[in-house]
């Protein structure tokens, strides 16, 4: 059976941390389904299609590697894109404790399991809300979004 993991998130950006879980997943998997989620609660800085767009041409030399957006439960999209896994970073023990806690949730509504991927030790204070908030103040944000191939 192929393995498929779908990669949920806001990716509001996508970070180095992110493409560094997308590289290490395909060790992992046969597929991975990124997957934009529309929460209309968040305020966002780019649409979900320049995301969509963005996160393509970053992983267009990845093979194996699609990008979606969804807007209903992870677990509904995982069915929909054929993902027999979810696939999420980890980079701090709170994010561990709320994963826990989803990847349960999870697994008794549909039997789908979760991996979880620590982030690499250097890029762990790296997070989209960061990045935002550097981008919001004129900072360079180079050094934290993937280079776009």
């Amino acid at each position: 059976m192929k393995r498929v993991a779908l990669y949920p998130g806001t990716f509001d950006p996508f970070t180095v941390g992110h493409l560094s879980i997308v590289e290490r997943g395909l060790q992992l998997f046969d597929e991975i389904v990124i997957a934009i989620g529309i929460n209309e609660s968040k305020k966002n800085n780019t649409s979900i299609q320049q995301r969509i767009e963005h996160i393509e041409r970053v992983t267009t030399k990845m093979p194996g590697v699609r990008v979606v957006s969804y807007n209903n439960l992870t677990v509904e999209a995982a069915k929909e894109h054929g993902a027999n896994f979810i696939l999420r970073g980890v980079r701090t023990v709170a994010d561990y404790e709320y994963e826990r806690n989803l990847a349960y949730a999870n697994r008794n509504l549909t039997g789908i399991e979760t991996v979880l991927l620590y982030t690499l030790p250097e890029l762990s204070y790296i997070s989209s809300t960061m990045v935002r908030d550097l981008q919001r103040h004129g900072y360079d944000v180079s050094p934290y979004v993937p280079d776009e191939q």
